[in-house]
C-alpha cells in the first residue's frame, strides 16, 4: 500500500479551477483506515498539477485545470479512463460501447472534450505522447494516481491537438505494497454481464534508491445483444404526419421480411415462414404508396435495419504496465513498458445491400426454383408465371459479424534529475506501436451468391443453374445451390461458398524523443521569475491494407465498412519556452502574475508553425483569483488525412459556378457526364489554427475552510479544420471565392469542368463558447458536531455550451441545443454532476446525480412535431466497507431509478440506453 507520508507529499494550493481545488480536496481525504485528525493534516497539503510545463500549484493556473484523483476514478465503477473522463460535463461521450455498435471504432476509447472531434483532444501519459492515445482501454485504471484535464488551448506548451484541451494521465509510480481486486456487474435486466481483475507490485530496493511496480487489468463485457429488452430502442424512425413528420416506434422495413416476401404475381403479398411454406405477410401501417412501401410501422413480420445491432457492444480488454528507477546521485533513471489489447467481437448489420432493403433491386426468383414447394410450383405454372420478386432481409446467411483486436506495445527510458540551485530536468525516448486486425466475418461474395441463388434440379438433384448449363466455361465446381426460402434453411456448405470473412490490418507507430529543464531564473520585486524550454521531436508512421481475399472478393456492403487504405508517416521537430512572470505582490492585498508560452513546429509535410499563450492571474485579499488567457494552437493534420489512398470515381457533375461561362463559350457544359473525381488523402494539408480566449474567477473564501467556487468563459475558435466536400459543392465554393476550391478543380478550354480534386481539404471551419462552473466543500463532521466521525465531501460541476457550430463553407450547422442521436455533434446546452461522500475509518458511501439537458432532437427539422427532448437526471450510488485493514468490500448501483432513455433512431451519445446497472467487488491489500 501507499504510505502515507507521499500521500502528504502533495500540496493544494490557491489558485487555477475550483475543479483542481476540488480535486485536491478529494484527494486530501485519505482512505478509510485513516484517522479524521490526519484528514486534517491532509487538507493543508498541496498538489502540484501541470496544467503548463512550468509546474506550479494548479489552483494558481491561469488555464482552468480539473484533476480527478484516485477517489473519483471510483465513482460509477467505470470500465476504464475513457468512461470515468465521460462524466466530466465538458467531455462529450462520442464514442463508448453504446454509441460505436455497428461501427468499426467498436474497442477504441479517445476522449472528446467540447465535441469537437477527439483529434482535437491531446492524451499524454505522465506527460508525454504515447502510442495509444486514441484508446484508453490500453491504461490499467488500476495504477492511475490522478488524471490532470486542461480544459483550453494548450498547444504552446504540448503541441499539436490540444486545441480543446489536454488529459494527462498521471501513473503511481511511487506505489509500494501489493494489491489484488475483482468485480462483476450486471444490468437489472440480467444482461450486460461483466467481470474484471486487477493487480499491482510496489517495492523499493537497494535503501530506496531503486523503485520497481508493475500492474495490469483484465476487463471482459458481454454487452447487451438484444435491443427489444430496452425501452424506445425498438426502431425508431421518422414517418410523415400531417404537413411535417414524426419520430415514432416500431418502423420496419415494408417489403421485406426475413423469411422472404413474394412481392409480384400470383403469390404477392406470401411470406415464407422458417419451414419455406406460405402464409398472408404480416403487415403494419403503410408509410408511403404501393402495395409494398418501404417502411410500415408495426407489423407482425416487422423487420428494422438496426434490430440486429447490439445496445452495448462487447468488448474485452488487458493492459499491463511495469517500471523500473535507480537513483544517481541527484538524477533518477527510468524505463517502463506496457503491453495492452483490446478485442470486440460483435453483431454487425445483415447485408441490406441485397433482397429489396432500402429500396435496392429485388431478387428474383426462377418458378421452377426446386427449393419451392411443389404447391407453390403448381400455382405459378398455373399463372404462367416463369419468376417473381422476392424481398428477404438476410439477417441469417448475410448476419456481419465484426470482431476488432488491437494490441499495443510500447517502451521508454528516461532521466528526472536537479543541477544548480533548484533547476530541474528531464529528458526520454519512446517508441511504440499498435497492431490492428479488423474482420468483417459472413460477408456476401457477389459472384458466388448469384450463382448459388439461382438453383435448379438436374439429375434428381438440386445444383447450381452454372453447373447444369451446357456450357462447361460457366461451371463452378465449388457452387453449392443455396435455399433463401425461411430462416437458416441454407446449407452450411452454401453459407461457406457464398461468404466470407474481409480482412483489414493496420500498424501505428510513434517515436518520440524530448527534453526540457526549467527553474527560477532571478528573483523580482514580486518573486522568482520562472522558466521552461525544451524540444521535442517525434516520428509517426501508419500502414493499413486489406487482405487479397477482401480485394478480390469484396462484397458490395463490405466495401462500405473498411476505412480507406493508407502508407505514409511524417515527422516534426519543435522547441518551446515558457516563463512565469511575478508582476505584483502586495502582502495581503494584491498578487499579479503573467505567464506566456511560445512552441515552433517544423513539420516535414507542410513545414514550420508557431503556437503561443499569453495570459495571467490576479488575486485579491486571498480569497478572490480572477485569470486570463489567449492562445494560438493548431491541429496537424492526422496520417490518414494526409496518406489515405486515392480513389478515381468517374460520373456526371453539377457545376454551380455557372456566372458567366456559358456567355463566355457557348461549348460550356454545366452538367457534364464524365467527370473524374479524385477522393482519399492530401499531402498538401497544413495544420488547422485556433485562437481561444479563456477568462475565470475563483473564490475560496477564508471565513469558510474547504469551500471553493469557479467560472470560466471560454470561446474557440478553429479555421482551415480539415473536411471533404464533393466536386459539386467545391464549385460552389469556388463561385464564392474561395480559392482553395477553385485550385481542386480542373477545367477544359471551354470551362467544363473535367477533373476534381474531392480529397480532404483545409476548408471548414468550428466555433464553439460556453462557460464551465464548479463549487466544492469538504469538512470534517467533528468540526460541525463534537464526536461526530469521518468528513463529507460535496462537489458540484457544470458546463454551459452556447454555440458550436461547425461550417463547411457551404453548409453551416449549429449543434448547441441539439440532443438527438441522429445529429452529428449533438450537444446538451447544459451538463452537470452533483456528488457527495461519507467517509469514515470503516464505511463510505458515495451518492451523485448526473445531469444531462434536454432539447431540440434536430432544429434542422423544422416540421417534426416531437422535436423536444426532455432532461435526463440520473442518480449513482456507491458503498464501501472496510472488514480490516486489509479488506475492503464494495459495491455500486448506476441509473438508480432506471430513467428510460428518450425516443431515438439507433443509439444516444448522451443518455443512457442500458439502464440500471449494478457492481460488487473486493480488494485486498498487502
Amino acid at each position: 500500500m501507499r504510505k502515507d507520508s507521499d500521500k502528504l507529499g502533495y500540496r493544494l494550493a490557491r489558485g487555477s479551477s475550483i475543479a483542481a481545488l476540488a480535486a485536491g480536496l478529494w484527494l486530501a481525504v485519505p482512505a478509510a483506515a485513516q484517522t479524521v485528525a490526519e484528514t486534517e493534516a491532509t487538507a493543508d497539503e498541496e498538489i502540484l498539477v501541470t496544467g503548463s510545463r512550468i509546474a506550479r500549484a494548479g489552483f494558481d493556473q491561469p488555464t482552468p485545470t480539473t484533476v480527478i484523483g484516485e477517489d473519483e476514478l471510483r465513482l460509477g465503477a467505470r470500465p476504464n479512463i475513457q468512461q470515468v473522463l465521460n462524466d466530466l460535463p465538458q467531455i462529450r461521450p462520442t464514442t463508448t460501447p453504446t454509441v460505436s455498435n455497428g461501427n468499426t471504432s467498436t474497442g477504441t476509447a479517445p476522449v472528446d472534450m467540447r465535441g469537437l472531434g477527439s483529434n482535437r483532444t491531446l492524451v499524454l501519459l505522465d506527460g508525454r505522447r504515447f502510442v495509444g492515445e486514441g484508446n484508453l482501454n490500453f491504461i490499467p485504471t488500476n495504477l492511475v494516481e490522478r488524471v490532470e484535464v486542461v480544459t483550453g488551448g494548450a498547444s504552446a506548451a504540448w503541441g499539436s491537438g490540444a486545441v480543446a484541451g489536454v488529459v494527462n494521465i498521471l501513473l503511481d509510480k511511487d506505489y509500494d505494497g501489493l494489491s489484488i481486486g475483482g468485480n462483476v456487474g450486471v444490468s437489472s435486466r440480467g444482461d450486460g454481464f461483466r467481470y474484471g481483475f486487477d493487480a499491482k507490485f510496489g517495492t523499493g530496493f537497494a535503501d530506496g534508491r531503486g523503485h520497481f511496480i508493475i500492474g495490469g487489468e483484465y476487463v471482459k463485457d458481454s454487452g447487451v445483444i438484444n435491443r427489444s429488452t430496452r425501452p424506445n430502442l425498438n426502431s425508431p424512425d421518422f414517418i410523415p404526419s400531417g404537413t411535417g413528420s414524426e419520430l415514432v416506434r416500431d418502423v420496419n422495413f415494408g417489403n421485406v421480411t426475413l423469411g422472404g416476401l413474394i412481392t409480384s404475381g400470383v403469390l404477392a403479398g406470401q411470406t415464407f415462414n422458417a419451414d419455406g411454406t406460405l402464409r398472408a405477410f404480416g403487415r403494419g401501417t403503410s408509410v408511403g404508396a404501393g402495395a409494398f412501401p418501404l417502411r410500415m410501422v408495426g407489423g407482425a413480420d416487422g423487420i428494422n435495419l438496426y434490430d440486429t445491432i447490439p445496445v452495448s457492444s462487447p468488448f474485452e480488454r488487458l493492459s499491463t504496465y511495469a517500471r523500473l528507477s535507480y537513483e544517481v546521485g541527484d538524477a533518477t533513471f527510468w524505463v517502463d513498458g506496457s503491453y495492452a489489447r483490446s478485442l470486440s467481437n460483435a453483431p454487425f448489420f445483415g447485408d441490406y445491400t441485397v433482397g429489396g432493403a432500402l429500396g435496392l433491386p429485388y431478387l428474383t426468383i426462377q418458378a421452377n426454383n426446386p427449393y419451392l414447394s411443389t404447391a407453390v410450383r403448381d400455382r405459378l405454372a398455373a399463372a404462367g408465371e416463369t419468376s417473381f420478386t422476392f424481398g428477404r432481409y438476410f439477417n441469417d446467411i448475410l448476419q456481419l459479424q465484426f470482431r476488432g483486436e488491437r494490441v499495443s506495445k510500447e517502451g521508454a527510458i528516461g532521466v528526472d534529475g536537479t543541477f544548480g540551485n533548484g533547476f530541474r530536468y528531464k529528458a526520454w525516448y519512446s517508441h511504440g506501436e499498435v497492431e490492428s486486425e479488423q474482420s468483417m466475418g459472413n460477408s456476401r461474395l457477389v459472384r458466388q451468391f448469384s450463382n448459388a441463388i439461382n438453383a435448379v434440379s438436374s439429375g434428381g438433384q438440386i445444383v447450381c443453374a452454372i453447373n447444369a448449363d451446357a456450357n462447361p466455361a460457366n461451371d463452378d465446381p465449388a457452387c453449392r445451390p443455396l435455399n433463401p426460402f425461411g430462416a437458416l434453411n441454407a446449407s452450411p456448405e452454401a453459407r461457406d461458398y457464398v461468404t466470407g470473412a474481409q480482412q483489414s490490418f493496420g500498424t501505428t507507430k510513434l517515436d518520440s524523443v524530448g527534453a526540457e529543464v526549467q527553474g527560477d531564473l532571478f528573483s523580482l520585486w514580486a518573486g522568482p521569475v520562472t522558466v521552461a524550454i525544451g524540444a521535442e521531436a517525434r516520428w509517426e508512421e501508419q500502414i493499413s491494407s486489406r487482405d487479397d481475399f477482401t480485394i478480390a472478393n469484396a462484397s458490395n456492403f463490405g466495401i462500405l465498412v473498411f476505412s480507406t487504405p493508407t502508407s505514409g508517416g511524417f515527422n516534426v521537430k519543435e522547441a518551446f519556452g515558457e516563463v512565469l512572470f511575478p508582476l505584483l505582490k502586495l502582502e495581503n492585498a494584491v498578487e499579479i502574475d503573467l505567464s506566456g508560452a511560445a512552441r515552433y513546429s517544423d513539420y516535414s509535410t507542410s513545414g514550420g508553425i508557431w503556437t503561443w499563450k499569453a495570459g495571467g492571474t490576479a488575486r485579491l485579499f486571498g480569497d478572490l483569483l480572477l485569470r486570463a488567457t489567449r492562445s494560438r494552437d493548431i491541429r496537424s493534420p492526422g496520417i490518414g488525412e494526409l496518406f489515405a489512398l486515392r480513389a478515381i470515381n468517374i460520373g456526371p457533375l453539377n457545376d454551380q459556378d455557372r456566372a458567366g461561362r456559358a456567355a463566355a463559350n457557348p461549348a460550356y457544359n454545366p452538367q457534364p457526364s464524365t467527370v473524374t473525381t479524385f477522393t482519399g488523402g492530401n499531402p498538401n494539408l497544413v495544420p488547422e489554427v485556433s485562437y481561444t480566449t479563456a477568462i475565470g474567477a475563483t473564490y475560496s473564501p477564508s471565513f469558510l475552510r474547504g469551500f471553493s467556487a469557479s467560472v470560466d468563459y471560454y470561446k474557440i475558435k478553429i479555421d482551415g479544420a480539415v473536411t471533404a466536400l464533393n466536386g459539386s459543392n467545391l464549385t460552389l465554393l469556388c463561385s464564392r471565392g474561395v480559392t482553395s476550391a477553385c485550385d481542386s478543380i480542373t477545367r477544359d478550354a471551354t470551362g467544363t469542368v473535367t477533373q476534381v480534386a474531392a480529397t480532404q481539404q483545409n476548408i471548414a471551419s468550428f466555433e464553439t463558447s460556453g462557460l464551465d462552473m464548479e463549487a466544492s466543500y469538504v469538512v470534517n463532521l467533528s468540526n460541525v458536531s463534537a464526536g461526530l466521525p469521518g468528513s463529507l465531501r460535496i462537489r458540484a460541476l457544470a458546463t454551459y455550451v452556447d454555440k458550436l457550430v461547425f461550417d463547411t463553407g457551404v453548409t453551416r450547422v449549429e449543434t448547441a441545443g441539439d440532443v438527438g442521436d441522429s445529429v452529428l455533434r449533438a450537444t446538451p446546452k447544459w451538463r452537470g454532476t452533483l456528488s457527495a461522500t461519507y467517509e469514515d475509518d470503516n464505511v463510505g458511501f458515495d451518492i451523485r446525480a448526473r445531469y444531462v439537458d434536454g432539447g431540440n432532437f434536430d432544429r434542422t427539422r423544422t416540421t417534426l412535431i416531437n422535436n423536444k427532448i426532455a432532461s435526463r437526471t440520473y442518480v449513482d450510488l456507491g458503498a464501501r466497507f472496510k472488514i480490516d485493514d486489509r479488506f475492503m468490500l464494495f459495491g455500486n448501483v448506476n441509473n438508480v431509478f432506471d430513467r428510460d432513455p428518450p425516443l431515438i433512431t439507433v443509439n444516444s451519445t448522451l443518455y443512457d440506453v442500458v439502464g440500471r446497472y449494478f457492481t460488487v467487488g473486493a480488494r485486498v491489500d498487502f
